[in-house]
């Protein structure tokens, strides 16, 4: 059994996928969530960013980005999109990285996740040094202590937090992933929308706590 599971943050330069390219020509900070790999090799995006029109611009653009869609607040853009272009996230989740959350800027993206024990994290390192510029900026034991409900630690209402370990126990963020929105909405008596809804607020206060 390995004893170490291990918190990881790398940031990454050198990764020509299209969110990249946009933030490196529009100075805005994007939040994606993991993205999903299709088995024919094209990638469904999900993401979000500051309101600014120069952004859907730029990936309305790039030739390797399909099906943009743009949901327009006041204050923030949600996009889904399917891209042609494979990002470097894809080699690291297959050398082991578990990824919690992604932020994209200046042409570059963080990226901060689990890898179980150190063979792990060095075998994630060289897979991506050997394509892209990564730099690890920090690393730190899972403590027992971070076990500790989500909800308190997250500020996450109940319902949010039923949602949102429901979907993990239930394997919806499997890659690939085994089960739909409506199985886990199903299992938690309530509607796919409302499911969806719990999931998105629940992983707006996790990212944003991550990346205050």
């Amino acid at each position: 059994m390995i004893a170490e599971c291990l918190v990881a943050e790398f940031r990454i330069d050198g990764d020509d996928c299209p969110l990249a390219r946009a933030t490196d020509a529009v100075p805005v900070a994007v939040d994606a969530n993991a993205p999903q790999l299709r088995a024919d090799g094209n990638v469904l995006l999900h993401f979000s960013a500051p309101a600014d029109d120069r952004l859907p611009e730029a990936l309305d653009d790039d030739d390797a980005i399909r099906y943009l869609h743009v949901t327009r607040g006041d204050d923030t853009y949600t996009f889904r999109c399917l891209s042609k272009h494979p990002c470097v996230v894809h080699e690291l989740v297959d050398a082991g990285f578990l990824v919690e959350s992604m932020r994209y800027d200046e042409g570059g993206a963080t990226m901060r996740g689990a890898v179980v024990g150190y063979d792990v994290l060095r075998g994630v390192m060289e897979t991506a040094g050997g394509t892209v510029g990564i730099q690890l900026q920090r690393v730190s034991l899972l403590r027992a202590d971070e076990e500790s409900p989500i909800g308190r630690a997250w500020d996450l209402t109940p319902a949010q937090e039923a949602a949102l370990r429901a979907a993990v126990e239930m394997g919806y963020f499997d890659l690939p992933r085994s089960i739909t929105a409506q199985d886990v909405a199903d299992e938690l008596g309530i509607s796919k929308s409302a499911f969806l809804e719990r999931l998105r607020r629940a992983q707006q206060s996790v990212f944003g706590a991550l990346l205050a």
